[in-house]
């Protein structure tokens, strides 16, 4: 594990760094507070740190209170090494966001037990932001297919819409529905069924750029919402997509399946925010359905709207 150790001594540097690294540590010295500040300050610093207390321009408190003012999920674990031993002196690390104090001269024995602890509690930290991340994730995507779902989509959907209307640029949305899904249900049964809604899910998220965003819009239906893509640029997407699901068969325990979808695309400018989206998803879902009765994939786009 990387530690970060801050002293302007560099007799007591060296010896803290051939100490460390004796203990399996890869270990970063900096002379002045200003240089341990930036480097527990950046993305992806150590964060495990040794901070002297004296030190040029920053002392080790100042240290302490500059990295807790970042505003990121990466916890750093700080001891400040002092030789004050007042309880008035340990408060004020301590308030300045500290974890721990060692007293100087420091014992091996004594530090690398308090690292132990600041390695436990970091090991705990990253747990429970891993469980926070698996708790946000099922809670706005689908179960099934790991695609954003509905609530989710809808809301990522207004969103680009009021990024649209700042910066008056477009928006295009394609729904898409997956072609004789209840007949591939009824003659191959509810596993093959979700399998195939499982590859179409992956055959989408191909298709589209990383910016994009797809969603499981309910049942068989999928919703993909393109910002910045223009009316002229939609066709092409569109049929890219289209093409992608319709390509190869899928495929399933039951055997290569083919696969395809009727969409409905549309393509919004500057939509006003305060505006429903139920109209807009009436029009899409028409032209969508539009698609399906003239014989099925296809894509049938709806006409351009501008929210006002």
């Amino acid at each position: 594990m990387r530690i970060l150790v801050a002293d302007d001594d560099p007799v007591s540097l060296r010896l803290m760094e051939h100490m460390l690294q004796n203990s399996s540590y890869k270990v970063i010295t900096v002379d002045n507070g200003q240089e341990a500040a930036r480097v527990l300050s950046k993305a992806g610093g150590p964060r495990l740190a040794l901070i002297d207390w004296m030190m040029p321009g920053l002392d080790g408190p100042a240290v302490c209170r500059a990295v807790r003012g970042r505003h990121d999920d990466a916890y750093v674990y700080m001891l400040l090494l002092t030789s004050k031993q007042s309880s008035g002196d340990v408060v004020q690390g301590l308030e300045a966001g500290a974890d721990d104090y060692l007293t100087k001269p420091c014992h091996p024995a004594e530090l690398k037990a308090r690292l132990h602890t600041g390695r436990r509690i970091l090991q705990l930290e990253d747990k429970l932001v891993e469980a926070r991340e698996k708790m946000r994730f099922k809670a706005t995507h689908d179960s099934l297919t790991s695609l954003w779902d509905r609530g989710a989509i809808l809301a990522l959907l207004r969103s680009e819409l009021s990024r649209s209307k700042r910066e008056h640029s477009p928006v295009s949305l394609l729904l898409c529905d997956i072609d004789h899904f209840k007949k591939i249900n009824d003659m191959h049964g509810h596993q093959v069924g979700d399998e195939v809604l499982e590859e179409v899910s992956k055959r989408l998220q191909d298709a589209v750029r990383s910016h994009d965003s797809v969603g499981r819009y309910g049942g068989e239906e999928f919703l993909i919402v393109m910002g910045g893509t223009r009316g002229d640029e939609l066709k092409e997407r569109a049929e890219q997509v289209r093409s992608a699901i319709n390509c190869l068969p899928f495929p399933t325990v039951q055997g290569l399946i083919p696969i395809s979808l009727s969409m409905g695309a549309i393509t919004i400018e500057d939509w006003d925010k305060s505006l429903p989206v139920e109209p807009l998803l009436k029009r899409i879902d028409a032209a969508l359905y539009q698609a399906k009765a003239l014989g099925r994939n296809r894509v049938i786009y709806a006409e351009a709207l501008v929210g006002l």
